[in-house]
């Protein structure tokens, strides 16, 4: 509505609550209540009307008589509770939840008793503390939603009404009680039908008018005294119109509170014609306004005639509200959606391509479109850009052929059209985090996304569930091939071109990223290469590729180079004031020498270009400067090694070679020995000599091309690295171990807040630790790559060594820096190093302390990450008391917590309690490989969770019901889930993207299981059948009713197992002996045996044979896993672990039922489960006790490994030595 409608509509509210005293004997305001019985007719009232009545008893807790006003809301009340007394106690009982949540709002569940006193006497209060907790919502709602400014004007206004109302005549609360709730309904953004909140806003802006109808017609001293019969019938009118109001006012909040199961039956409350509701309170105003014409003063009827204007005011600004509010709500969803965007966006981000390029153009010298053009006019490029069948172009070659500065021209003209849908990545092996082909892939995707953005729903669907995770753990690779498949499938990009250069230098993974470069697709790829056979063996399988070969383009290529020298010439001859001699005879020899190599040419120029060859000195060091790369290279190493900065030129070059990422010239200085007291300027002087290996850019150190570091670690390994890559490794570990000692110390950002959450952190400046965060995170890798094992390493790793001091003092501060650095996996990974390292030593102290180290890092990893200083308050207080870590730091603990909490004394043999669960665990299970653990769970989710680190890898959601059961498949590719919604999932387990969805069943399915060869699925349900699904294609290829190679075993609620031919689908034998229903069921390696596992807490043993039972073992707990060793006829896998039975000495049927007996059978072998459920077990002896908030909903026992799901929703997940 429109700003000065609603002005209008302020402006008659404000001049009817204003009235001029002189006006209040004719014309009462409207707040005003009519004057009480008690009181004579003839006596005048001595208080201005205008002013609202206080109470007349003095009583607080006995209501003062009532007015007609207020007898009539009353009545009209009463006889509502009489007519429709379900709709009134359903309404009372939200009355009576709302005022227990306002008397204890701890109280976290609704009271089903009324409370709501059964008279006016005792609920009137009531109703007007109702009222008021009503305004308090009211006005807290607007000061959140303050956007929605016409919409809430309106309220506001409304409020002012019913606050004075209230104060007025507190005895009457009953009628404006359901006016807030309707305030309420109306500022949700999902409430009820349309009619319903048009019905709303339409009772809730003539309240007004309703509430004055008897001050203004029923007032006697103004009434006609001839019209005593038309007062009797126009009250009877007004107290049924009350009862319509009331009566719609309650089914809307009823309606609007339905979720309260509890207190609101569903028979309780059934409206749907709302329209029809609002039309019988229309009537019934209409029966008023007639009794109005012949009954009341013309002066009555033009005051509730401006009611009535203002109230059509005020009713469209409330109808605007839900609108308004919908729109607020899109616009915050959109706002919430633009930051998980961005979220996903940052996450997705290792690295910008478009940087890359933008560096690598610099380094090189920048891009010269000369030396590249050659190749938009070549066949071969014109043949894979115009020909829709090519799909792959492979420009491949040797070092310094210019591959890299080649594709960027490519993409630099590829982008000059539109309709291109462009992205790239290039390769890069002297960094790590760019020479993989996961990190190919983030690459490929996040431009894409960020050219596309409606691309990224692809993303989202994953990293909404796993986050970050999803691009860095152990899957990310399928994760991101998948949404890359996903992207390149979508119908909105049209004309995708994907570059990678230099798949040579992509070192982990690469066979996978060549696969999928294969593989048919809609989009084009451009690759380049260099010449080697596994690259060739894979792109040689497409059929439809192009290949440009640069040693077959000579003559293109020399012209490029010829072109590409030119340049060069002319800026050196400008630099170094070249004569045209001069100039000629540079050109002519590099022309003469290049050989078609670019890097040659660039590195003879930089060499040319340095601040020590003078202009006559051009010539001799022209000719001093070999032809090839190697030779290049070699001539470079012996200029080195005869300058007199050569030793420290060696160690530059060094540590440049072994370390794991470019580090930077601060990150340089603290590594190399003899630079101590070097200024930043000394140290780019040292670089610049090194100037034909190794290039500075932005103060980050970079080799100027793969052949320069191949070069440094082959040929000239000897001369670089004299005594082995292993103490050039142990070099780094010490100078960063003593760097970190002298530098690491508590808050070294200055945060001082305990509880400064990371995602506000930002590096001060100076940065206090830019000096050591390559050191920070790479110390113990590099202390690995040392060979530990030799003399040199032993001593470190020695009780009191330097590995043991520097835990021993500065821990919890290196722990604080890796979340300050965003590096906490890390850490995880470089403890467990650690601890894996220094058990081959003796040294009993420092294994303790890495054991303690490690459990403390595991278990509060998750809060440091969060907030980097609680690692000196929430994980101390946390660890156990008699942990070495929590000993060590003890004066690091908080003092301002005056009463610790109770903790254990020592670490439990919980590993990891893994938690994101918000119901019942259902169901648990791990990968064969123990890598990964799967939950399914009350709460319609299954989970997989990396079984190492205890992240959440996935969340899997699309189930409707409870998930009862969850499968690996053995090759650990796929997961099944089994649902209470009749249905079987079949999951990637690697992207969590549901493969099928298997319908068949019509009941619960409680149990499923992969054949060996992964190619089928059987699934258990209580609809009493098993079914088996081609685990491929999803077709239900049996269904086996009547309660494997070539059998298949099922068991069934009607206690019976039956052997049936898996071809034929025929029974073969029926099994009874159990005394309930079966669960489980497993067939021996031989497939002589069949064990199965019931609710009778036995597992029964059977001779196939023959069908005869021939061990019975009472294990006083329910089995649902059964499994026998694939080696052998002995060991059974169950929930609780492996047992061991001797079946060589079984007689043929053993159905003792005796405890003693029985027991005396079961033997326990390896960790797992006692029977009781108590304890955890090392064959068969109890050896960790599980308290009582540990004990089991379910198990799976891998090897030494025990998973519990628990009844709160957490998994446990518990290894032992």
């Amino acid at each position: 509505m429109a700003p000065i409608l609603f002005e209008k509509a302020k402006f008659k509210a404000r001049r009817l609550l204003q009235a001029a005293p002189q006006e209040s004997v004719s014309a009462p305001s409207p707040l005003t209540p009519s004057p009480t019985p008690s009181r004579p007719a003839s006596q005048p009232s001595t208080r201005p009307t205008s002013q609202p009545s206080p109470p007349t008893s003095t009583d607080s807790d006995t209501p003062p008589l009532p007015s007609l006003q207020e007898r009539l809301w009353n009545q009209a009340y009463d006889e509502l509770k009489a007519s429709e007394p379900k709709l009134v106690e359903a309404y009372e009982q939200i009355l009576s939840a709302e005022l227990c949540r306002n008397d204890s709002p701890s109280v976290a569940s609704r009271p089903t008793k009324n409370e709501i006193g059964m008279t006016r006497e005792t609920r009137y209060r009531q109703m007007q503390q109702l009222v008021q907790q009503g305004l308090d919502r009211t006005q807290r709602a607007a000061s959140i939603k303050r956007g929605i400014d016409e919409g809430l004007q309106a309220v506001q206004a409304l409020r002012g009404i019913v606050d004075k109302a209230v104060h007025a005549a507190p005895e009457a609360a009953v009628a404006w009680v359901g006016v807030c709730f309707g305030l309420e309904i109306l500022s949700n953004p999902v409430t009820e039908a349309r009619d319903n909140r048009k019905g709303i806003a339409y009772v809730l802006a003539r309240m007004e008018w309703y509430w004055n109808l008897v001050s203004l017609l029923l007032n006697e001293n103004k009434a006609k005294q001839s019209s005593a019969g038309l007062r009797v019938q126009l009250e009877r009118h007004i107290v049924q119109l009350y009862e319509k109001l009331l009566s719609y006012q309650m089914k809307s909040t009823c309606i609007y509170h339905r979720n309260w199961a509890v207190v609101i039956g569903r028979d309780m409350v059934k409206i749907d014609d709302w329209a029809g509701q609002l039309s019988e309170i229309q009537e019934a105003e209409a029966a008023v306004q007639r009794d109005l014409e012949q009954y009341n003063t013309e002066e009555s009827k033009a005051q509730l005639r401006e009611l009535t204007g203002a109230a059509s005011a005020i009713e469209i600004n409330l109808q605007d509200i839900h609108s308004a509010m919908q729109d607020q709500i899109q616009q915050l969803d959109k706002r919430h959606q633009d930051d998980a965007d961005k979220q996903c966006l940052k996450d997705l981000r290792e690295t910008d391509p478009r940087d890359d390029k933008t560096r690598i153009q610099d380094t090189k010298g920048g891009l010269l479109r000369d030396s590249y053009r050659w190749i938009l006019d070549n066949d071969n490029f014109q043949r894979w850009r115009d020909d829709p069948q090519s799909q792959l172009l492979w420009i491949k070659g040797d070092p310094g052929k210019g591959k890299t500065m080649l594709l960027c021209g490519i993409i630099d003209e590829l982008e000059k059209d539109p309709n291109n849908n462009l992205s790239y990545f290039f390769c890069q092996a002297t960094e790590a985090r760019l020479s993989n082909a996961t990190a190919v892939l983030r690459g490929l995707v996040y431009l894409l996304v960020v050219q596309q953005p409606a691309l990224i729903s692809h993303v989202r669907e994953k990293h909404d569930h796993a986050g970050k995770q999803l691009f860095e753990d152990r899957n990310a690779w399928e994760a991101l091939s998948k949404i890359l498949t996903a992207m390149i499938n979508d119908s909105s990009l049209d004309g995708a071109i994907l570059i990678v250069d230099a798949l040579d230098e992509c070192k982990t993974n690469r066979h996978q990223l060549l696969d999928l470069i294969v593989r048919p697709s809609r989009v084009k790829w451009i690759v380049s290469s260099r010449n080697w056979q596994d690259i060739e063996e894979k792109l040689d399988n497409t059929k439809h590729k192009v290949r440009l070969h640069l040693e077959l383009n000579k003559d293109s290529i020399s012209k490029a180079v010829d072109t590409y020298i030119r340049y060069k010439v002319d800026r050196l001859a400008c630099h170094k004031k070249y004569d045209k001699e001069t100039r000629d005879i540079v050109k002519n020899y590099l022309t003469s020498n290049a050989d078609g190599t670019f890097l040659w040419v660039a590195l003879v120029c930089q060499e040319l270009a340095g601040p020590t060859v003078r202009k006559r000195h051009t010539l001799n060091t022209l000719k001093s400067l070999p032809r090839g790369l190697d030779s290049l290279y070699d001539r470079m190493i012996g200029h080195i090694s005869d300058s007199e900065d050569a030793g420290l030129c060696r160690e530059v070059l060094a540590i440049a070679s072994v370390v794991y990422r470019p580090i930077t010239l601060d990150e340089l200085k603290i590594l190399v020995e003899s630079a101590k007291g070097f200024y930043r300027d000394d140290l780019e002087e040292i670089i610049r000599a090194c100037g034909s290996f190794l290039t500075l850019r932005e103060g980050v150190i970079y080799f100027v091309h793969q052949s320069a570091k191949d070069f440094l670690l082959n040929k000239a390994f000897d001369q670089i690295l004299p005594s082995g890559a292993a103490h050039q490794h142990h070099a780094i570990f010490s100078r960063s171990l003593e760097a970190l000692s002298e530098t690491l110390e508590r808050d070294v950002y200055e945060l001082g807040v305990p509880g400064f959450p990371i995602d506000q952190v930002s590096p001060p400046e100076p940065d206090p630790l830019a000096s050591i965060r390559y050191s920070c995170v790479f110390w113990v890798d590099h202390f690995h790559d040392s060979e530990p094992q030799s003399r040199m390493s032993d001593k470190n790793l020695k009780d009191a060594g330097i590995v043991h001091d520097f835990l021993q003092k500065k821990y919890l501060n290196w722990l604080e820096s890796l979340s300050l650095l965003r590096s906490m996996s890390e850490g995880v990974m470089a403890v467990q190093k650690l601890e894996a390292l220094v058990k081959t030593k003796e040294a009993r102290q420092l294994t303790e302390l890495l054991r303690d180290a490690r459990r403390f890092i595991l278990s509060h990893k998750r809060t440091i990450e969060i907030a980097p200083l609680q690692v000196y308050a929430s994980a101390l207080v946390f660890s156990p008391t008699r942990s070495l870590i929590r000993e060590l730091f003890q004066n690091e603990e908080p003092n301002w917590i005056t009463l610790k909490p109770r903790v254990e004394s020592d670490w439990n043999a919980c590993l990891q309690t893994l938690e994101g669960h918000c119901d019942s665990v259902n169901s648990v299970a791990f990968s064969a490989d123990g890598q990964r653990l799967a939950s399914g769970s009350i709460d319609k989710t299954v989970k997989i969770w990396d079984a190492t680190t205890g992240a959440c890898v996935q969340t899997l959601e699309s189930h409707s019901d409870w998930v009862y059961s969850v499968a690996f498949s053995a090759d650990g590719q796929r997961l099944a889930s089994g649902s209470a919604d009749e249905t079987i999932k079949v999951w990637d387990a690697a992207t969590g993207a549901c493969l099928e969805t298997l319908e068949g069943h019509r009941n619960s399915v409680r149990s499923m299981a992969f054949s060996a060869d992964v190619q089928r699925l059987a699934s258990g349900s209580d609809d009493k059948t098993i079914k088996v699904w081609d685990a491929a294609t999803g077709a239900c290829l049996q269904t086996l009713k009547g309660h494997s190679s070539s059998r298949l075993a099922s068991g069934s609620d009607d206690k019976t197992i039956k052997v049936w031919d898996a071809a034929t689908g025929a029974c073969l034998q029926t099994l009874k002996g159990h005394s309930s229903s079966v669960n489980s069921v497993a067939f021996s390696a031989d497939g002589q045996r069949l064990a199965s596992g019931s609710d009778d807490k036995t597992i029964k043993v059977w001779d196939t044979t023959i069908g005869t039972c021939v061990q019975t073992l009472e294990i006083d707990r329910v089995i649902t896993h059964l499994s026998f060793d694939t080696m052998t006829n002995s060991l059974l896998s169950t929930d609780i672990g492996l047992l061991n039975l001797d079946l060589s000495a079984l007689l043929p049927a053993i159905n003792s039922r005796s405890t003693d007996a029985t027991l005396r059978n079961v033997r326990q072998s390896g960790w797992g489960i006692s029977i009781d459920g108590i304890w955890t077990v090392k064959d068969g002896k109890g050896v960790l006790w599980l308290p009582r908030e540990y004990r089991v909903e379910e198990f799976a026992v891998v090897g030494s490994a025990v998973a519990i799901g628990c009844r709160s929703g957490r998994v446990l997940v518990m290894k032992f030595s």
